[in-house]
């Protein structure tokens, strides 16, 4: 299951077997169960997690006690609280599991031990910040400037995986829209 990690770190840059074996073993592999957290809010946050399988929800909880999800994370995808991450903080989100999980486990001061130890790993770290960085804010203008069916429209075309795996209802929280409205785009897709 590792080589899901070293397929993803040689897609930004090349690296020897040896110098895989040093990044892995500053990994801890778990296990979770579906509802299972990984992180819950006001918690301290000790981990970015590299999903080997399954799927998990980062989501915050408003004052009435709806879930706003922030992100999915499938396979070949990371996931964390990132303020509490790097600020060294305690949570401001949850993030659980949607289905049973497996996933990489790196500490903050490991990654920042192998990023001080290996160029390439750093800049592989710091690609993949700025492709979240993108994204994230690609996420903001959609919700800012599209409408709830293109939004729809896009993730299926993006994540069509997704559809598989997440129940509708949370789907309908990501894209910000009731579960009838999702419904109703989904019928219309037929």
């Amino acid at each position: 299951m590792s080589q899901i990690l070293r397929q993803q770190i040689e897609k930004i840059v090349k690296i020897t077997d040896q110098e895989f074996d040093y990044v892995l073993s500053h990994f801890v592999v778990k296990k979770f169960r579906k509802h299972q957290f990984l992180v819950q809010e006001g918690q301290k946050v000790e981990n970015d997690f590299f999903v080997l399988s399954g799927c998990l929800k980062s989501y915050s909880t408003d004052a009435n006690g709806k879930d706003h999800i922030i992100q999915f994370a499938l396979q070949d995808w990371w996931i964390t609280d990132y303020q509490a991450y790097y600020n060294e903080t305690t949570a401001t989100v949850n993030i659980d599991c949607i289905e049973d999980t497996e996933v990489l486990c790196l500490s903050f001061k490991n990654r920042e031990k192998l990023c001080a130890e290996m160029h390439k790993i750093e800049h592989f770290f710091r690609k993949k910040t700025n492709k979240r960085n993108v994204a994230l804010q690609n996420r903001i203008l959609s919700l800012l400037s599209s409408s709830a069916k293109e939004r729809y429209d896009k993730l299926l075309e993006q994540y069509p995986q997704l559809f598989q795996k997440v129940p509708k209802h949370l789907i309908a929280s990501y894209l910000g829209v009731t579960r009838e409205t999702l419904s109703r785009f989904n019928s219309s897709a037929k």
